[in-house]
């Protein structure tokens, strides 16, 4: 991405990825309960709460984004931080997300229709939850699989530059 006044930071999930030699993950993926997600919950939690202090740059003005189980975690942590953005490429929701009192930061959710890790109604399924929910979501789909070439990064460039 094209993003030169930005500063990326990519925090590591913790525990190994049981399919993917020297892979990481945010949660047991062999089983439905989710197993390690309240330990990464809160490390995540830690972890963007620290950025200000590390950074200079508020919440307000930091966008999480993230991949899969990373794409997961961010609407699942990122939703009830005062951030800018959120961002989930081939995501999906752990649990059905509560309503605060806050407002709801906008959010980018793109998927592929022939994604066979994470089905295409996962995505279309959080997209109407959220809206519910009254957020505002800039919903996208793309003929791939489970990845994010590079038109995907060009309309997250786009949704990151609008909230500059």
């Amino acid at each position: 991405m094209n993003l030169s006044n930005y500063q990326y930071l990519f925090p590591n999930a913790p525990f190994p990825h049981p399919q993917v030699p020297g892979g990481k993950a945010w949660y047991a993926l062999d089983t439905g309960n989710y197993e390690g997600i309240r330990e990464s919950r809160q490390m995540l939690l830690e972890w963007l709460l620290s950025l200000e202090g590390e950074t200079g740059i508020p919440l307000e003005r930091t966008i999480l984004a993230g991949f899969s189980q990373g794409g997961a975690m961010t609407l699942d942590v990122g939703l009830y931080l005062p951030l800018a953005g959120l961002c989930s490429l081939s995501g999906y929701l752990h649990a059905k997300p509560q309503a605060n009192s806050s407002t709801l930061p906008p959010i980018l959710i793109v998927h592929g229709r022939q994604d066979t890790v994470v089905p295409l109604k996962a995505a279309q399924q959080a997209r109407d939850e959220l809206i519910a929910l009254g957020a505002t979501v800039e919903y996208h789909e793309f003929d791939m699989g489970h990845e994010a070439p590079l038109p995907v990064l060009n309309v997250v460039e786009q949704f990151i530059e609008a909230r500059h």
